[in-house]
């Protein structure tokens, strides 16, 4: 029973802690990138990149379904290795990047605005590249946002429950994510299971709020 119990909670961390590896690294860069920029069209590319935050789970799992499914381009790359995304874990980890990415981005985006553009100026006139000015300066007076934004996106990663199961599945021991084991508790009247993945879950998401609120 314990090892039933503890499976989708060590998977779930498993997949937020890959997940947020990417998006912390994919959506600083982003966030950078925006921050400075300029140009035609980015009001659009910016809804973009934060539309999987409002968008139902439902229907980001069925976006992931045709962009990785067995008939779309990726899948058919994948099926000539015999291989296929979808109902793995790495389904999970995609799901958890997408719906956590925008808040990663968004922090980062926030965190790079509210730079003093003072103090980079001075970096650059002493000699400093824009590379330099950006891991030396920026980073570390942006890391306090940018933490939180690592924070929050490891939450909501580890919540991520809609756009899983359809994309990923419910496979015990393979897939089979807490809030996913949660859902099918409840429809099989695991009560005693039920709420101790609740509790779990609670406990986790508060610790991290918790760190996300002191990083502010």
């Amino acid at each position: 029973m314990m090892q039933d119990f503890w499976s989708p909670v060590f998977l779930s961390i498993k997949v937020s802690v890959m997940a947020v590896i990417f998006t912390a690294i994919c959506g600083t860069l982003a966030g950078k990138w925006m921050s400075g920029k300029s140009f035609k069209g980015k009001i659009a590319l910016e809804t973009i990149l934060m539309i999987p935050l409002v968008l139902p789970p439902t229907v980001v799992g069925l976006m992931l379904i045709v962009v990785f499914g067995s008939q779309s381009f990726i899948g058919k790359m994948f099926g000539a290795f015999q291989q296929s995304v979808m109902f793995t874990w790495w389904a999970a980890v995609i799901s958890s990047i997408v719906v956590a990415f925008p808040l990663m981005f968004q922090s980062a985006r926030q965190a790079f605005l509210s730079v003093d553009r003072d103090i980079t100026n001075a970096a650059r006139v002493d000699g400093a590249g824009e590379w330099k000015v950006f891991w030396m300066v920026e980073i570390p007076l942006a890391i306090r946002q940018l933490a939180s934004g690592v924070v929050l996106s490891f939450t909501r990663g580890f919540g991520e429950f809609g756009a899983t199961l359809m994309f990923a599945g419910n496979i015990p021991g393979k897939t089979q994510t807490v809030p996913v084991a949660i859902y099918v508790a409840y429809e099989t009247g695991d009560m005693q299971k039920l709420w101790l993945w609740v509790a779990v879950s609670i406990i986790i998401s508060f610790f991290f709020l918790w760190m996300s609120s002191r990083l502010k």
